[in-house]
């Protein structure tokens, strides 16, 4: 067991890893694929987890592949770790959109820089939305449904992105650019 709690970040990497070994670049795929619209992963982070997990003896290095790549194996403590970590209060969820904390202000942003950020952010959850329909259609082609877990994960997703746009929608005329 490590000797210090698993941070969020090394712990979704050892949840990855439950799926098999994995470089680096498998788990920055993975987890954009996985997690990426409620939770990011940075190259360095996974860089740096990774050495630590493997110091703290969470997982095993295999043999550099192709491209230098090494692929990553859990070890039973970092199951371990892994268990206690996912079986543990998840904690309340921070929000931090700088959108919103840009409309707060909005009186001190030029309207057209305004209705600009709106619409680019607006598009950018419609595209969200349209992502989660591209997976949800791909899965139900090739009959790879998700586990009941990761349905309700992209469940949530979908929920969200639908009420985002709806209040984008919402927005009065002037924070839309078009007063």
């Amino acid at each position: 067991m490590p000797s210090k709690p698993l941070n969020s970040t090394a712990a979704s990497m050892l949840g990855l890893l439950h799926q098999g070994p994995m470089t680096g670049w498998d788990l920055l795929n993975s987890a954009e694929r996985l997690i990426g619209n409620f939770w990011s992963l940075t190259q360095s982070q996974v860089y740096r987890e990774l050495a630590a997990m493997e110091t703290a003896g969470l997982i095993t290095a295999g043999t550099r592949g192709p491209r230098d790549r090494r692929p990553y194996e859990l070890t039973d403590s970092g199951r371990d770790a892994f268990a206690e970590w996912v079986n543990r209060e998840p904690g309340r969820e921070h929000i931090r959109i700088p959108l919103l904390l840009s409309i707060g202000f909005g009186q001190h942003i030029d309207p057209e820089l305004l209705a600009h950020y709106v619409a680019e952010h607006r598009a950018r959850h419609a595209e969200r939305l349209a992502n989660y329909f591209d997976v949800i259609r791909n899965a139900e082609e090739s009959g790879l449904l998700p586990d009941l877990y990761r349905r309700e994960t992209l469940r949530f997703g979908l929920i969200y992105e639908q009420a985002v746009l709806e209040w984008f929608d919402s927005l009065p005329a002037e924070v839309r650019g078009e007063s």
